[in-house]
């Protein structure tokens, strides 16, 4: 058969346009595009063969040359793809269409024309077993008419009779060979294509198989990569969770550092008051001092001044003043020695709240 019809004999009935792919021969999974582009895809009728073939040709090269039988099936795999197996060519082909309408349209036509080479197919059957048929009504009459021809008439009538009637019989002998070696030509083609077609049955449902097995495959693939994202997920949010709570521990640390500074801030201030009331506390002494002079004095002056009246009188004026002056200092120097001992309290009190907060940090 010609890759290329040749229109005097073939014509196209149906034309459009569509992707071309081919099964890997190696894999039986994978397509392998046959065009760069979308190309021309014919039916085409062939009269004087009473078939149909389905063909695309891309520049100078044939594509698709697939001769349609009754045994093929178009599978729509998609919306707008379909395949169909060739047990000839020994390869699936497959077509992507542009749209979905046109996609129906070829499945439509490839079912009629499909169709219409099943019922040349049955006509051809019935016109072998017809003239089969014929061919042995034809050997069981010839005899008998030989015998009533040589029964009932004379030898010149059988000459004259009898050898048209055998020509005729051995043309239709030849006939019937011809037709039966046609027929079991045709059986035995049927047979293979039959064997070849069961065979690409075979490996369209081992490839089938394989390809529900990846499914499975990748399907486990996919669930186990989802467990695994819900736990990074879970993971990432646990993360963010100690990201924030680290987040505000560093603000809590910032804002005990200011605290502390302040402390320290208010600390030093308290030790120079403190300095100050150690340097207040040292006059004391000398005061002390001074009082056991002036004590001392007074009682000098009491015993020298025994005599003199108006000197005691007016020892006597200076020591009530004196004794006055003592009695207020003694109060005010014992005012500030509570003050004293009350700030030295609170400053204990504030070393140990510094010196436990400084622990607990």
């Amino acid at each position: 058969i010609s890759p290329v019809p040749p229109y005097s004999r073939e014509q196209p009935i149906f034309t459009t346009r569509a992707h071309v792919f081919q099964i890997d021969p190696s894999t039986k999974k994978n397509w392998v595009p046959a065009s760069k582009q979308a190309v021309t895809v014919s039916y085409f009728y062939d009269s004087t063969r009473n078939s149909y073939r389905i063909i695309s040709v891309d520049g100078a090269k044939v594509i698709i040359n697939s001769t349609i039988t009754p045994n093929m099936t178009f599978t729509k795999t998609s919306q707008k793809f379909g395949q169909w197996a060739d047990s000839r060519a020994n390869t699936v082909f497959g077509l992507g269409f542009p749209s979905e309408q046109q996609l129906t349209k070829f499945a439509e036509k490839f079912q009629e024309v499909k169709e219409a080479a099943k019922l040349a197919r049955d006509r051809s059957q019935e016109k072998i077993e017809t003239s089969s048929n014929h061919s042995q009504e034809s050997g069981r009459e010839t005899p008998s008419s030989t015998r009533a021809s040589s029964v009932n008439g004379t030898d010149d009538e059988k000459a004259s009779h009898g050898g048209p009637a055998e020509a005729h019989l051995k043309s239709e002998n030849d006939k019937l060979k011809i037709a039966l070696a046609q027929s079991s030509s045709n059986v035995k083609k049927w047979e293979t294509e039959l064997q070849t077609l069961r065979e690409s049955n075979a490996r369209l449902t081992t490839a089938l198989q394989e390809s529900a097995a990846s499914i499975e495959h990748w399907k486990k693939q996919f669930s186990a990569c989802k467990e695994e994202n819900d736990q990074l997920r879970s993971k990432i949010e646990e993360l963010e969770e100690q990201c924030n709570e680290i987040n505000k521990e560093k603000e809590r640390n910032a804002q005990l550092s200011r605290r502390l500074q302040e402390l320290e801030t208010e600390l030093q201030d308290k030790e120079l008051e403190l300095e100050e009331l150690r340097k207040q506390g040292e006059i004391i002494p000398q005061l002390m001092s001074e009082c056991e002079s002036v004590s001392q004095q007074l009682q000098d002056a009491e015993n020298k001044n025994k005599d003199l009246e108006e000197k005691v009188r007016t020892l006597r004026t200076e020591v009530e003043e004196s004794k006055h002056r003592q009695t207020n200092l003694k109060t005010e120097l014992k005012n500030f020695l509570d003050v004293l001992d009350g700030k030295i309290d609170e400053l204990h009190d504030f070393r140990q709240g510094l010196s436990k907060l400084g622990i607990d940090n």
